[in-house]
């Protein structure tokens, strides 16, 4: 079944790889619409929320969207690693996904709190090694991100990129305050590593734009005000 996911997808086009995603987010509640407030304070007309790819089946096809988007990049790369807690679904997930149809790489993920008993410590997974894809839904803050980039060097691997879900191309700050970037391009530029998404803010404005009914399409002008005030270009 995975490997069919993931032959399917290989055949499309990036950008109907991306409108699929959305389309795909929507169907099962992940991506929603109308009015929510974020951690940052404002108020947003839509809300991604990862977590709630909680099937086998829908967790099985969002790894085919992970890894198909990995293969795409053309990124080099030995392993994944996923940040507790989201990202340990996701990184044993997409390693299933990679295996489906090649290559088989090995993951790790980390836990909150370390063990001082059995194997001791807070990695748990193939021992850190080589260059590595570190995995998770978004990038808000960046903490995860920070705390990943800093295991992985400290067991002396290499990070080589972030894997995220949704970019949501908004400028970082509270809901007063912004910033010249993103949360996505400060962690760039902060480490050095390459952000990849499988679909961006700019693909939901495209599907509310061409792809979408008029349920949906209503939402496209609060969207498009939305990045106006907080997006950026690109």
């Amino acid at each position: 079944m995975m490997a069919s996911i993931i032959s399917t997808l290989r055949f499309m086009s990036a950008n109907s790889l991306r409108t699929d995603f959305v389309r795909f987010a929507i169907e099962q509640n992940v991506l929603r619409f109308g009015s929510f407030v974020t951690k940052s304070g404002r108020t947003s007309p839509y809300f991604f929320n990862a977590g709630l790819f909680n099937t086998g089946a829908t967790l099985g096809r969002l790894a085919a969207f992970y890894a198909e988007t990995l293969r795409a990049s053309g990124l080099s790369f030995d392993m994944l690693f996923g940040p507790a807690y989201k990202g340990i679904a996701l990184a044993a997930a997409t390693s299933m996904a990679l295996a489906a149809d090649g290559p088989d790489v090995p993951f790790a993920f980390n836990r909150k709190e370390a063990k001082d008993h059995g194997e001791g410590g807070n990695l748990i997974g193939a021992p850190l090694s080589g260059r590595v894809v570190i995995i998770d839904d978004v990038i808000t803050a960046g903490t995860s991100v920070r705390e990943s980039v800093d295991i992985i060097r400290g067991a002396g691997a290499e990070p080589a990129a972030v894997l995220i879900a949704l970019d949501r191309m908004e400028r970082a700050g509270d809901a007063e305050t912004l910033s010249e970037c993103s949360a996505v391009q400060d962690v760039e530029q902060k480490y050095g590593l390459p952000v990849i998404s499988i679909a961006s803010l700019n693909d939901i404005l495209d599907y509310l734009a061409t792809a979408a009914g008029p349920e949906l399409k209503e939402y496209e002008p609060a969207v498009l005000e939305y990045r106006s005030r907080y997006g950026l270009a690109g």
